[in-house]
């Protein structure tokens, strides 16, 4: 096993999976995390005050996940799934020293499964995670010889977390997002933002149907059981739950959740002074507020 691995013991197997993003990107995550593990539970955060991750430093990265992996941690969960591919480029690394908890990214598992599905592998992502360069350097310690070209996609996130998910708008922005990609010669896309797939429908249209399309999604729902049965750390429950947290505006979230998960969630609000302050070690968590979405 990997060393992040390590000091483990005394987790609760009946504890909570946490799985955070930035918003309704990650519920691509969720989903498969949920068809893989349907007898885990699941601590959901969507952090939309702070929207959109992509465009921001490694600095505030790095505070953002250690606030929500701290707050997360008073909760009592077992084990943290980063939904986010920008937190996997930026702070992942870093924070699995810091949590007595194992802590999974996006990035490896997908780099992994990308490599042995095609040799020139094209990727869209957020401004930040383009810049930090961890997939082409995940990808080339899979496997040296693969061509890697990648593309950022500051326009994406905002467009679906407007839920503009159709138009000439948004066709213009996948259309000059793919333009090099295709150019490229690509033969395997990989989704480097968990907003993406949401955009597959459109961004299809635009390539070859040869192309592979990769959502890091399933590789790392993969991965999560994989970790959960290497630290017998799997539930004996017969059926999960999930609860979800919103530190912007959750009736916003719970109706573009909807779409996506097949019901409206049950969503509560967590301010981000409630994030900060569960980052003080000498500062007792306050209690969420009561449900304002159903």
């Amino acid at each position: 096993m990997d060393n992040w691995y390590e000091g483990t013991q005394g987790l609760d197997p009946t504890g909570s999976i946490g799985v955070f993003d930035s918003g309704v990107g990650g519920l691509t995550v969720l989903r498969a995390l949920q068809a893989q593990l349907p007898r885990e539970s699941f601590l959901y955060l969507a952090d939309t005050a702070r929207l959109p991750y992509g465009t921001r430093s490694r600095s505030e990265i790095l505070q953002y996940v250690r606030e929500i992996l701290t707050w997360m941690q008073h909760r009592g969960i077992k084990m943290a799934v980063m939904a986010c591919n920008t937190s996997s480029a930026l702070a992942l690394e870093q924070v699995r020293h810091e949590f007595p908890f194992p802590i999974l990214g996006l990035i490896e598992p997908a780099a992994q499964a990308a490599v042995t599905i095609g040799q020139r592998i094209g990727i869209i992502a957020t401004p930040a995670t383009v810049k930090s360069g961890t997939y082409v350097r995940v990808l080339q310690e899979c496997s040296p010889h693969v061509a890697i070209a990648q593309v950022a996609c500051p326009e994406f996130v905002p467009l679906i977390e407007s839920n503009c998910l159709s138009g000439e708008r948004v066709r213009r922005s996948v259309r000059q997002a793919l333009a090099p990609l295709i150019e490229f010669g690509l033969d395997t896309l990989v989704y480097g933002c968990t907003h993406y797939p949401h955009l597959r429908h459109i961004i299809a249209d635009y390539l070859p149907s040869s192309v592979h399309h990769l959502d890091p999604a399933t590789t790392v729902a993969h991965s999560t059981a994989h970790a959960l049965k290497a630290l017998s750390l799997q539930t004996v429950a017969h059926q999960g739950h999930v609860h979800f947290y919103v530190s912007g505006a959750p009736e916003q979230f719970a109706r573009l959740a909807s779409q996506w998960l097949g019901y409206y969630p049950r969503t509560q609000h967590l301010p981000l002074s409630v994030l900060s302050q569960s980052y003080s070690v000498e500062i007792t968590l306050p209690t969420v507020p009561a449900v304002v979405a159903s």
